[in-house]
């Protein structure tokens, strides 16, 4: 999830006190991997309202996959969840437009001709097995090895089979993934869509430009490519969560997770750069799906006004 929230999403996060290190692994239920399964949650949820921004079905059988408090909240059993409080409702309305935000993406990508679809960090996307894609898409979801295997097993234990050739590339954004990308079957010359959906707050600004670079170096000419991105919060206001985390002194150690940092906002990066570049705030994106904008004030408020979704055309 691509966002800078504060105190109560911090309080969602069950990661064992996990500490960041520059070759730090997971799995779906440690460290970035949970949250993930967080916002597969969101996505369970939203698609239960009788009017979905988007609608994932996938999103369910993950959550039962794990079972425990994350099946509880799907069955209306965990009311205390932090998905059930003013700020989870909003949380659940981001998660459905930003959906459909990218789902809507990949349907223009497709439309346009582009074959080759690249899922950066695709942690629990399910877009391979659930969107209709056309014939001769290839799908490469890169992601930590242990994720990867979760997901497919979990899909593959429900009968759900890919709707498009689908190949998992098991590396850690930090290394060398354009190598992996290429040996997995990857193309450059030929034109290719790419997400990096809640993903950059995970990555330090280094590793962002690396990533920004390495899709702008593979990426041939009508290629598309779609982020998104949040404002990095002011070093004292994000160092007094940090602090107020561990004053807490409980298991939920989010902001031990994100690196607070942005190397460049995307649709200049890649404006100055020969892509034909759309940012949309988030807040217009809830307008424009018919879903309310919280306070700028509040919790959520705060969370969703740092964030925007960019995507772009290259020439």
């Amino acid at each position: 999830m691509s966002s800078v929230p504060i105190s109560r999403l911090s309080a969602c996060r069950r990661i064992n006190a996990y500490v960041r290190t520059e070759d730090d692994t997971w799995d779906i239920k440690t460290s970035v991997g949970s949250t993930a399964l967080f916002v597969a949650a969101a996505r369970a949820l939203e698609a239960q309202k009788p009017d979905p921004a988007a609608v994932d079905p996938y999103a369910e059988v993950f959550c039962r996959a794990v079972g425990g408090e994350w099946a509880d909240l799907l069955d209306g059993n965990a009311p205390e969840h932090p998905l059930n409080t003013e700020f989870g409702d909003h949380f659940v309305n981001f998660q459905g437009v930003r959906t459909n935000y990218f789902d809507v993406y990949f349907q223009a990508a497709a439309a346009d001709g582009v074959r080759q679809m690249v899922l950066l960090a695709a942690g629990l996307d399910s877009r391979g097995y659930r969107l209709a894609w056309r014939e001769g898409t290839v799908i490469f979801e890169l992601d930590q090895p242990q994720v990867l295997e979760f997901k497919r097993e979990a899909l593959a234990q429900h009968g759900a089979a890919p709707s498009a050739e689908r190949r998992e590339v098991a590396v850690d954004l930090r290394h060398d993934w354009p190598t992996a990308l290429r040996d997995s079957g990857f193309d450059p010359a030929k034109p290719s869509a790419w997400i990096a959906e809640g993903l950059l707050i995970y990555l330090p600004a280094t590793t962002q430009h690396q990533l920004f670079s390495g899709i702008d170096a593979l990426a041939a000419p009508g290629s598309h490519v779609a982020v998104e991105e949040a404002v990095p919060l002011e070093p004292d206001t994000f160092q007094a969560k940090k602090e107020e985390e561990r004053a807490a002194g409980n298991e939920d150690k989010f902001f031990s997770l994100v690196y607070n940092e942005q190397h460049a906002p995307a649709h200049e990066w890649f404006g100055v750069r020969g892509w034909r570049t759309v940012p949309t705030p988030l807040p217009d994106q809830l307008r424009a799906l018919g879903r309310p904008v919280p306070e700028p004030g509040s919790e959520a408020g705060a969370m969703i006004g740092n964030i925007s979704l960019v995507s772009a055309i290259k020439k």
